[in-house]
């Protein structure tokens, strides 16, 4: 793929927004909304005015200090006391300034982004290897915005490359358009999970054989619900589908999307998966729930040669020895990251605008997630603290815009 992109890196159109107010976390647990600076608009670049942010598992595992993903070139964390972050990265917007060189985005645009920096946001005339191949998260000068310490959508404003930028062309609200992020993850797993070729068994096999006949997800949190969606609507997965949840709302909302649900505090989890297979096992097994326990249980639940679909992040307190009885099964991993694929003809990413795209034609529902709305910035730290370990609590957005635009 050819783009033309401007060789200029400053530049640009200023903003008329000389500074803004964010989140910034400035150390373990320790946010506070301060004005910063607004970002800067380079020629190639969109300043939006967020209008919704989703507040993602991996925002708290970095407010807790349980997650640094802003490296140094020795790849060490930068601490916060010295870099402090603006976390945020499910994001959508509206278009309030453009570059000087943007002709396909104007004022007043609601658009949802891909956070992740590559060649293409970069407009590198050559892309490196995992770019050209379609793996924009591993591009080889990746950052990300409201991760890896790029400023995140937790704040007034944002700037992005503009072909990190989709048009939203429909209905959809801006809360709903800003979960087109972890979507797109969860499309690109499923992306992966059907390349591994070595795999004994997958969700398209010709061969009845080989085919997936029980599919079974750990954790029914935003990513499981998804899953759950995708692998009925999308793919059109007529099998068991089995959902383990300890949290009867969350278990509820699974049935609702076509799950089997097991309660795994009134259940053995292994013995309900052996009784609903037939002894069989689940072919498919998607970790999806981030509590690290839960790898005791995996020898058990998989089918021998079966794929494991590593999701989520965090699982501490975890001793790597219950991985024995796994490993002895001899599964396909696969671990995929973020919402990577390749890019559009307009060279947007590609995976974010189907998300986008399921989302916009309701083949995909959010919705039924949004268990929490936030309004303002000074209610994050509130979500963090306490909302999170709420039972009712599903996915929280922070809503900072309704309607048109305002200065």
């Amino acid at each position: 793929m050819h783009c033309d992109f401007p060789r200029t890196t400053g530049g640009g159109r200023s903003p008329d927004f000389k500074t803004m107010r964010a989140c910034v976390l400035h150390d373990v647990r320790a946010l506070a909304v301060r004005n910063v600076p607004t970002p800067q608009l380079g020629p190639r670049d969109v300043l939006l005015r967020v209008a919704a942010v989703g507040l993602c598992g991996t925002d708290l595992h970095i407010y807790q200090g349980e997650a640094n993903y802003n490296m140094d070139e020795r790849g060490q964390p930068v601490p916060l006391t010295r870099h402090p972050q603006i976390l945020g990265h499910e994001i959508s917007g509206k278009v309030v300034a453009v570059g000087a060189e943007v002709s396909d985005l104007r004022e007043g645009d609601l658009v949802a982004i891909d956070q992740g920096l590559n060649c293409m946001s970069r407009g590198r005339q050559a892309l490196c290897e995992y770019c050209a191949s379609g793996d924009s998260h591993q591009c080889e000068f990746y950052a990300e915005h409201g991760i890896t310490g790029a400023p995140g959508g937790l704040a007034e404003f944002i700037a992005i490359p503009a072909v990190n930028a989709i048009s939203v062309n429909s209905e959809l609200e801006p809360v709903q358009a800003a979960l087109t992020e972890p979507l797109a993850c969860v499309v690109h797993s499923m992306n992966a999970l059907a390349r591994a070729a070595s795999a004994r068994y997958s969700l398209a096999a010709e061969i009845p054989e080989r085919r997936v006949r029980a599919a079974m997800i750990l954790g029914a949190g935003p990513a499981g619900l998804l899953f759950t969606q995708y692998l009925r609507r999308v793919l059109g997965f007529d099998g068991l589908l089995l959902v383990s949840e300890p949290n009867a709302r969350k278990r509820d909302l699974a049935a609702a999307f076509g799950a089997e649900v097991i309660d795994p505090a009134s259940q053995d989890i292994i013995e309900a998966v052996g009784e609903r297979t037939g002894g069989r096992m689940a072919e498919l097994v998607i970790e999806s729930s981030g509590a690290g326990r839960v790898f005791s249980l995996l020898p058990g639940v998989l089918r021998k040669q079966g794929t494991l679909l590593l999701y989520s992040h965090g699982h501490g307190g975890i001793d790597l020895s219950v991985l024995n009885g796994l490993q002895y099964k001899e599964p396909v991993l696969v671990s995929p990251v973020g919402g990577s694929g390749g890019f559009d003809e307009n060279c947007r990413p590609a995976v974010y605008r189907r998300a986008l795209q399921l989302l916009e034609r309701g083949t995909v529902d959010v919705a039924p997630l949004l268990s929490h709305r936030y309004h303002t910035l000074d209610q994050v730290k509130h979500a963090f603290d306490q909302d999170f370990a709420r039972p009712e609590y599903i996915k929280g957005v922070v809503e900072l815009l309704h309607g048109k635009v305002v200065s």
